[in-house]
C-alpha cells in the first residue's frame, strides 16, 4: 500500500496542478464570455442563464479530465454517470420542470430582469435574476422572493413594465341629497387640473350604484406608469378635500332603528 501510494504521488500532484490550472482557465473563460456579453448588450436575463449553463459544462469537462489523468476509464464513468443522471432526473422531476420553465421564460420573454411583475399567487416585485431553476424578485417592501421557473412559466403573469400607462379607479359615495352633476364637475376639475393625468383616454366619472346609504360614483383616469402610485394616492386626497370644500358629503353606512314599545302596539 505504501509503494502504491508512493507511485501514485505523481498522479496526485498532477491532479492538483490540473485542478488549479482548470479553475484558472474556467474563471478566465467565464470572464471573457461575460465581457463579450456586456459588449454585445446581450439581455441580462439570457446572460445569467447562459453563464450558468457554460459554467456547469466547463466544470464537468474539468472533472472528466482529472478522472482520465488518474488513469480511470472515462467510458465506464460516463456510463455510470448517465445512470446516476437518469435516477436523479426521476427523483428531481420538479427541478427539471423548473429548468424547462426557465428555458421557456428566456425564449418567449414574458418578463426580463428589471421588470416589475405579479405572479398568479399574488406575489409582486422587481425581477433581480433568472437562474436555471428559480427567478428571484424583490418586493416593494424589500423582501427577497424566490419563485420556481416551472410555476412561473405555467401561470398568469402580470408585467407592469411592458406598458406605458396605467388606469387607476376609485369608488366614492355621495349623499342622496347632494347634486350629482355638481359632484361630477368638481371631480372632473380635480382630474383635469393635474398634469400627471392623461387626457387620452378621457377621465370618466359616472354613477355606478344607488346603494343603501349613498350614490356611488366610479372615477377612472389614466397616468404614466412611473407616475401611477403618486398620482393615485395624491388625487384621492385632493378629491376628498374638494368635495368637502363644496359641502358634498361622503356618507358612511347607516341603518335606522325604530323602537316600538308595548304601549305603541296597543
Amino acid at each position: 500500500m505504501i509503494l502504491r501510494l508512493i507511485n501514485s504521488i505523481p498522479k496526485i500532484v498532477g491532479m492538483i496542478i490540473l485542478l488549479i490550472i482548470g479553475f484558472f482557465i474556467i474563471r478566465t473563460i467565464l470572464g471573457v464570455i461575460r465581457r463579450r456579453f456586456e459588449k454585445r448588450n446581450v439581455d441580462k436575463s439570457l446572460r445569467g442563464f447562459l453563464m450558468s449553463i457554460i459554467q456547469f459544462v466547463l466544470y464537468v469537462v474539468l472533472i472528466l479530465m482529472i478522472v482520465q489523468n488518474l488513469g480511470l476509464e472515462t467510458t465506464a464513468i460516463l456510463g455510470a454517470l448517465s445512470g446516476v443522471v437518469l435516477a436523479v432526473g426521476l427523483a428531481l422531476q420538479g427541478s427539471l420542470s423548473n429548468f424547462a420553465g426557465g428555458v421557456l421564460i428566456l425564449l418567449f420573454r414574458p418578463f426580463e430582469v428589471g421588470d416589475y411583475i405579479e405572479n398568479a399567487s399574488g406575489t409582486d416585485g422587481t425581477v433581480d435574476k433568472i437562474d436555471l431553476l428559480y427567478t428571484s424578485l424583490t418586493t416593494s417592501s424589500g423582501i427577497k422572493v424566490f419563485s420556481p421557473n416551472g410555476a412561473l412559466a405555467n401561470s398568469v403573469i402580470k408585467n407592469y413594465s411592458k406598458i406605458t400607462s396605467r388606469r387607476f379607479e376609485y369608488n366614492i359615495g355621495i349623499g342622496y341629497e347632494d347634486n350629482i352633476k355638481t359632484a361630477r364637475s368638481i371631480i372632473f376639475n380635480v382630474l383635469t387640473s393635474d398634469e400627471r393625468v392623461l387626457q387620452g383616454p378621457v377621465p370618466e366619472v359616472f354613477v355606478n350604484e344607488l346603494a343603501d346609504s349613498s350614490v356611488n360614483l366610479t372615477i377612472r383616469a389614466w397616468t404614466l406608469k412611473e407616475d401611477y402610485w403618486a398620482t393615485r394616492n395624491n388625487l384621492q386626497e385632493e378629491i376628498k378635500n374638494a368635495l368637502d370644500k363644496a359641502g358634498i358629503s361622503i356618507p358612511y353606512p347607516q341603518r335606522e332603528m325604530h323602537i316600538i314599545s308595548e304601549k305603541d302596539k296597543e
